[in-house]
């Protein structure tokens, strides 16, 4: 509420000092008024923005079939994971050599088929987790309506009406566009890295794939992997000391290296 405050007392300031300048005074008023509602942008607003993005993305996509043997895998290794909390998770395979995979606030889960083939199940379910934890943690949800925050189209989003509208196609590219300027914290990521651990071990698998998985990463990327809409791991390239913490976790756990 205090920074809601601070940024609508900002706004009036500026009217006050553009009055003299013949600028839109009611302009700024409104952007800071949009600036707040931003602030409290509804949770449920955020993920029905997503999902209408997430729709067209799908539809611009290669988007492999339920009967396509990329499909059968990613359902097999998912299997009853449907939900995370209260929210509903859909999975598709994108067929894109790129080593991406990324989870959206709507409970979206898109994985391309360059991952799928650069890892192993195992690995992959890492990465499926580890994603699937900024939804569960509300990662996604924060960096979304902190990046409507910044940005200009978050104006149209707002002036539409008090309900979620049917969007434009420059509010819906607007979205794409703050998902894919978003990165999470240094904290976020270790939050999703220790969801992703907590997930494979309660699954009765060996948390030692985490680690694998970034190495492969690393060795496949320098320790950076981009992405149209997610960033992958890396937000924080220093992929090393990440899988120095998971290795020592596991190590402490009494886990043995496969």
């Amino acid at each position: 509420m205090k920074r809601l405050l601070v940024i609508v007392a900002a706004a009036l300031s500026m009217v006050s000092c553009a009055a003299l300048q013949n600028v839109n005074s009611q302009r700024l008023l409104q952007s800071g008024a949009y600036a707040a509602q931003a602030l409290t942008l509804p949770k449920a607003d955020v993920q029905a923005y997503v999902s209408q993005y997430i729709t067209q993305l799908d539809a611009q996509s290669a988007v492999l079939p339920a009967t396509d043997p990329y499909t059968k895998r990613l359902n097999n290794l998912v299997g009853k994971l449907t939900h995370i909390g209260d929210q509903p998770l859909n999975y598709k395979v994108y067929r894109n050599p790129e080593v991406n995979a990324f989870a959206c606030a709507d409970g979206s889960v898109r994985v391309y088929t360059g991952i799928m083939d650069l890892m192993t199940d195992e690995e992959l379910l890492t990465v499926i987790g580890h994603e699937i934890g900024h939804v569960a943690l509300e990662h996604t949800y924060q960096q979304m309506r902190r990046s409507l925050l910044t940005s200009a189209a978050f104006e149209g989003l707002a002036a539409t009406s008090d309900k979620v509208a049917a969007l434009t196609d420059s509010q819906l590219g607007a979205i794409g566009q703050a998902m894919i300027e978003a990165h999470y914290s240094k904290k976020q990521e270790s939050e999703a890295d220790e969801f992703s651990y907590s997930f494979l071990v309660a699954a009765k698998r060996n948390p030692w794939t985490m680690v694998q998985a970034f190495e492969k990463l690393q060795k496949s990327s320098g320790g950076s992997v981009s992405g149209p809409v997610s960033n992958l791991f890396s937000t924080h390239p220093d992929v090393a000391t990440r899988i120095k913490t998971i290795s020592a976790k596991c190590e402490a756990d009494g886990f043995k290296r496969p």
